[in-house]
């Protein structure tokens, strides 16, 4: 019986039909839709490109491709995976849907900025994927100088321009989110009722705004370089090659907490939803997201470097403690969801000792530019930024789609993604430690059976990482409808149906309660017109 009442409710998804409802609309939740469309889309272009390196390493001759194509398949593969999806996976997509219902707004401050920002995104993926059609770019995405701007003869000025333009799509997505937290959280929710997920947007935003527009003018630098020859970076002309590494490298550390810490912050709902307890320690994992953001800001002297990068492993710990202790005499239940942040808790542990390593001077130089480094950014980038991405879709698809999907099936993806993740690169470290060179599309016969293990992990991730789009899609039209609140959560996420109404809420709440209580009975919000009633 529930099912065809539910059925005839209007929400976000049947207020309005036709393609022109959706690529005109201003509502948060469908522009969240657009965004996980096409970063779904750059995932599994990303995931061609790598499919291709693997296969290329499967054997030491390199008979698959030659080098030059070799170089532009690592290139693409990393400019996709991290201008186009690691970076605005999370917070343009989950971001995008759940922080105006986590403070009880009714959209962002900016719609239409917000719609914006995705078309922005769109133009600048397009550039790209025109530079990829057109034969590529060879220069790895770091874009060094001088080679990049002088000696490549690949399509460097039309990839750097692409990723110019979305530059400006974070920039915008970051002011929208500093905005809506400052001025649009409802009656009631303090700064410390913030669920931590908001506290960890709020300093991915920062990031996004102070760092974004250093890379955009360093790329834009270096497309000018190319196409006019300007003595930027060109010493030939007086350019120093290494302002570039500084320039791009300022933007570039804190990247990486662009792209970790907002999967950081899904990490904490899931593990204090899943332990039915409040999360350990709340003031210090909202202030650690802030003091990751500092430690980002990058120093170029060796020493203290490596001193920064020892002391970004605190804020990293404090919150692998604290979910932990949250996890203590907890009531934990093995969701689908909770799977995903436990193997998040494994990768990144292992991703963040390994950066030890490279922060300590006499061993980077041993392992500097081998597989060491490839197996570490992965399990940071790849392992735990995925992971925390697919735990969020699972957590929150009841509540995006108002439909449940087979939780057999989402286990069984979790575990084989773990276990592929891990097969694909855990023997890279060895390879690095043994000295294999990244970015070498030949290497000695000794390193073979290493690289076949390699290669036989990312066949099995890639059948993990193919499961949930299949099952996901799946559960749209078959779904089990799913109530109100699936997880028997809390948040203000949770205090409206699935999926939600136009507005969010048919009344503006007032937060009583700390956020995650699950100790307390007592009502989570009151709305306004039954505070009117009982004053």
């Amino acid at each position: 019986m529930n099912g065809p009442i539910e059925e005839r409710r209007q929400h976000y998804l049947n207020v309005n039909y036709g393609l022109k409802s959706w690529l005109l609309t201003t509502d948060h939740k469908r522009i969240a839709w657009l965004y996980l469309i096409v970063v779904t889309f750059f995932f599994f272009v990303g995931g061609l490109f790598a499919t291709l390196i693997r296969l290329e390493l499967l054997t030491p001759q390199g008979d698959l491709v030659q080098a030059e194509t070799y170089n532009k398949l690592f290139t693409m593969h990393g400019v996709t995976m991290i201008f186009f999806f690691l970076i605005p996976s999370i917070p343009a997509v989950l971001g995008n849907f759940l922080i105006p219902l986590m403070i009880g707004a009714r959209d962002l401050a900016f719609p239409r900025l917000n719609l914006a920002s995705w078309y922005i995104y769109i133009l600048g993926g397009l550039f790209t994927l025109a530079a990829a059609a057109a034969g590529g770019v060879d220069t790895g995405w770091t874009f060094y100088t001088p080679y990049s701007s002088i000696y490549s003869n690949t399509h460097v000025a039309l990839t750097v321009i692409g990723i110019f333009i979305t530059g400006f799509s974070s920039i915008l997505t970051g002011l929208n989110f500093i905005v809506t937290i400052h001025t649009m959280r409802a009656p009631g929710m303090t700064w410390f009722r913030l669920p931590l997920f908001v506290w960890a947007h709020y300093a991915t935003s920062i990031i996004f705004i102070l760092g974004t527009p250093v890379i955009a003018i360093t790329l834009a630098l270096v497309a000018l370089e190319r196409l006019f020859g300007l003595g930027i970076f060109n010493p030939e002309l007086g350019g120093d090659p290494l302002l570039f590494q500084h320039l791009f490298w300022f933007y570039s550390h804190p990247a990486v907490y662009i792209m970790i810490l907002p999967g950081m912050g899904v990490i904490s709902e899931l593990i204090t939803c899943f332990s039915r307890k409040r999360v350990f320690g709340y003031d210090f994992i909202a202030f650690s997201s802030l003091a990751m953001f500092v430690s980002g800001q990058s120093v170029y002297a060796s020493m203290i470097f490596s001193l920064l990068s020892m002391l970004v492993a605190i804020p990293s710990a404090i919150k692998v403690f604290n979910w932990t202790a949250t996890l203590y005499k907890g009531s934990i239940s093995f969701d689908a969801p909770m799977l995903y942040a436990l193997g998040f808790i494994g990768l990144f542990t292992i991703g963040g000792l390994t950066g030890l390593f490279l922060a300590t001077l006499g061993v980077d130089v041993h392992v500097h530019d081998t597989y060491f480094v490839i197996a570490h950014f992965h399990y940071i980038m790849v392992g735990s930024a995925v992971m925390a991405y697919l735990g969020g879709i699972h957590f929150w698809w009841p509540k995006m789609t108002g439909r449940k999907y087979p939780e057999p099936l989402a286990r069984l993806a979790a575990v084989i993604i773990f276990l592929g993740f891990n097969l694909t690169f855990f023997p890279q470290f060895v390879l690095g430690y043994l000295g294999m060179p990244r970015r070498y599309h030949v290497y000695p016969p000794e390193f073979q059976v290493l690289n076949v293990m390699s290669t036989a992990g990312a066949s099995i991730l890639a059948l993990g990482y193919v499961l949930p789009l299949a099952y996901l899609i799946w559960s749209l039209r078959y779904g089990a409808v799913a109530g109100m609140n699936a997880w028997k959560a809390r948040g203000l996420e949770w205090q409206t149906p699935s999926p939600p109404p136009t507005d969010n809420f048919d009344v503006t709440p007032v937060v009583l309660q700390e956020a995650y209580a699950y100790d307390v009975d007592e009502p989570e919000v009151i709305y306004a017109s039954e505070k009117a009633a009982h004053v």
